[in-house]
């Protein structure tokens, strides 16, 4: 697995990371989530080794990676600049990566070439911004390395190729027990590849962990009762034990979102005999606004189109 542990990264006087934590098992599918200059991009190029810590350490199997060619070799990063690929074609890429990734397929890059039909032979420089992503994604799923990182590899694709480069990342997941993280702005691609994700906001992860856990621990409610009921308060619904990251009311019904399980949330609302209790299930952008709300981050928008 990937392991950060308090992790620390500066540019200057500025702090970009934080003492940050989290682990990345390996053969799942993780997504980094937040807002620009957030440090996810950092995250990645920690990662794969281009850069070093100034505090804490990153672990591949348990191993150092920066500055470690054999552990760098296990990891392929598709960073949101190709500037630097602009004179090459995808086969002189193809034979250029070859040298540094042992398992690299030619057949496989073919196999998946002819579904996206890109130009071999042409220059990089003459491919629109979508098709710089596409080709270079395409060479770093060839390589199978053990871990692939994609900062914005979705960006400038339009939803149908979205959608076949989502499944070829699936396809080789299962295959070659490939890990893929994902750093992007888009919660659709989160959502819709991801087994766990975190969020990174100022310099901190705000939560780390499985989507499945994400959803089931996050709940809206809506509480009313047939009868004249005393007016309730926030205070009092906290007082049985109840984490509320909002409150309202709108005439005879309360509005809550708050922290728990179902069944949880059931048990301890109990005493009150609600006669409507309605769950409303939170998208993935309603979860990581409340978040930060919580934490005094304001509203933070989230691109959620596929």
């Amino acid at each position: 697995m990937i392991e950060l542990k308090q992790v620390t990264k500066k540019f200057d006087d500025q702090t970009i990371l934080d003492a940050i934590s989290t682990r990345i098992p390996k053969g799942t599918a993780f997504g980094l989530i937040g807002s620009n200059g957030a440090g996810k991009s950092t995250i990645l190029r920690l990662i794969s080794g281009v850069y070093q810590t100034d505090g804490g350490e990153v672990l591949l199997d348990g191993k150092p990676i920066y500055d470690i060619p054999d552990q760098k070799r296990r990891v392929f990063f598709v960073s949101d600049e190709t500037t630097q690929f602009h004179s090459f074609t995808i086969k002189k890429l193809a034979d250029y990566y070859k040298h540094f990734y042992p398992r690299f397929s030619y057949e496989l890059l073919e196999t998946m070439l002819k579904s996206i039909t890109l130009p071999q032979h042409k220059p990089l420089s003459t491919f629109s911004k979508g098709m710089k992503r596409q080709a270079i994604t395409m060479l770093g799923v060839a390589a199978r390395p053990e871990y692939l990182l994609l900062d914005e590899a979705f960006d400038g694709l339009d939803p149908s190729m979205r959608k076949l480069i989502r499944q070829i990342l699936i396809d080789r997941m299962v295959e070659d027990e490939m890990t893929v993280i994902v750093s992007t702005h888009n919660l659709a691609e989160i959502n819709e590849l991801c087994d766990s994700a975190a969020l990174i906001h100022d310099s901190k992860i705000v939560f780390s962990c499985a989507l499945d856990d994400i959803r089931s621990n996050l709940h809206k409610l809506q509480l009313g009762w047939s009868t004249k009921a005393p007016e309730y308060s926030r205070e009092q619904f906290e007082a049985l034990g109840i984490e509320i990251l909002r409150f309202e009311k709108q005439h005879s019904i309360y509005h809550l979102v708050a922290r728990g399980e179902e069944d949880q949330l059931r048990e301890k609302l109990a005493p009150m005999n609600p006669t409507i209790f309605d769950l409303i299930p939170l998208t993935l952008e309603e979860i990581f606004i409340y978040e930060l709300e919580v934490l005094g981050y304001g509203c933070y928008k989230f691109d959620t189109e596929a």
